[in-house]
């Protein structure tokens, strides 16, 4: 499969392009011919990367965020959680493949856990709505937090979301019933939840997953609570300044951290996270595991308090 390339990753593009041309003719040629060259365009299409990289706009990060080749819930789970076992299922409507949620061991330590899951090809991004909720998946995470308290274990979520959907049917279904409930029940759970933004985390169909003692997002994400395109359209009645939305909607993990929306950053490889999947899940997984261990300190009455705490200094604190 060919690479995908963002607009900003051009340059990038036709250096790599250049580098497979060599490697190619260097395959004719004999072994070890051209390698000299080959190493020295690597290495500039490395520090392009970098320097790319390291002065993204808010809109650039947007886009990074959606990236089809970046890690999805899918790939953390096979990463990171041993012996994973998926509860499917709201017991009120249907299963909502959007939200995947089961049990598993995390480095050890029995955990529910919960994501958004996107999908890589068209197959399957019909099969989990591109990541978008309908109610039942909502009420499938009630359930799964439920079951957590029940038998004390931790909880961790990875959320990836442009938003919860907005069709007839899942509106006639109580779509706003079961965000409020997914939030809430995040909000007053006994044990230690931790969840991360590691792609798009929109609107409320993000928060529902999100009601956490720590909430962590990686380098390149975003967390919203309207996509760029929905913002541009309510304020200016023009989709096409997006760009303009992003850059004064402060929805970067850097703008983030400082209004304390965020509790940290995981930093992500050269490129972004899609460039180097296996090190990205495996920072998120340390960073995830740090923030856990912490929490699981604390009893139940100090998580929730905790949590009331984090929530309630939003807005209070942060950029005056």
């Amino acid at each position: 499969m060919a690479a995908h390339y963002l607009d900003f990753e051009r340059p990038i593009a036709d250096l790599e392009s250049k580098i497979e041309e060599l490697s190619r003719l260097s395959e004719t040629a004999g072994p070890g011919a051209f390698e000299t060259e080959i190493q020295a365009l690597r290495d500039r299409a490395q520090q392009m990367r970098k320097e790319a990289y390291a002065g993204l706009d808010a809109w650039q990060k947007t886009m990074v965020a959606r990236h089809p080749e970046r890690p999805h819930l899918k790939d953390y789970i096979a990463g990171l959680i041993d012996e994973f076992v998926e509860l499917r299922g709201d017991r009120k409507f249907a299963d909502d493949q959007a939200i995947v949620g089961g049990l598993g061991r995390f480095r050890g330590i029995p955990v529910v856990l919960m994501g958004h899951e996107k999908g890589h090809d068209t197959t399957t991004r019909l099969k989990h709505n591109f990541g978008m909720a309908r109610p039942e998946g909502y009420r499938k995470a009630v359930r799964l937090m439920d079951m957590a308290e029940r038998f004390n274990l931790p909880v961790i979520t990875f959320v990836d979301t442009a938003g919860a959907y907005p069709g007839l049917g899942a509106e006639e279904r109580g779509q706003a019933e079961a965000i409020a409930r997914s939030t809430e029940r995040g909000l007053v759970l006994g044990t230690p939840m931790v969840a991360t933004i590691v792609g798009e985390g929109g609107s409320g169909g993000a928060i529902a997953l999100a009601g956490a003692n720590k909430v962590l997002i990686l380098e390149h994400s975003i967390y919203s609570v309207i996509s760029p395109e929905g913002a541009a359209s309510i304020l200016w009645r023009d989709g096409a300044r997006a760009k303009d939305a992003a850059a004064n909607m402060k929805i970067t993990a850097q703008d983030l951290i400082q209004l304390k929306i965020v509790d940290r950053i995981v930093e992500e490889p050269a490129g972004g996270a899609h460039s180097d999947p296996a090190a990205a899940i495996e920072a998120v997984g340390d960073a995830v595991e740090d923030e856990l261990k912490a929490l699981m300190k604390l009893s139940a009455v100090e998580l929730k308090k905790q949590r009331a705490a984090r929530f309630y200094a939003i807005g209070r604190e942060g950029l005056q």
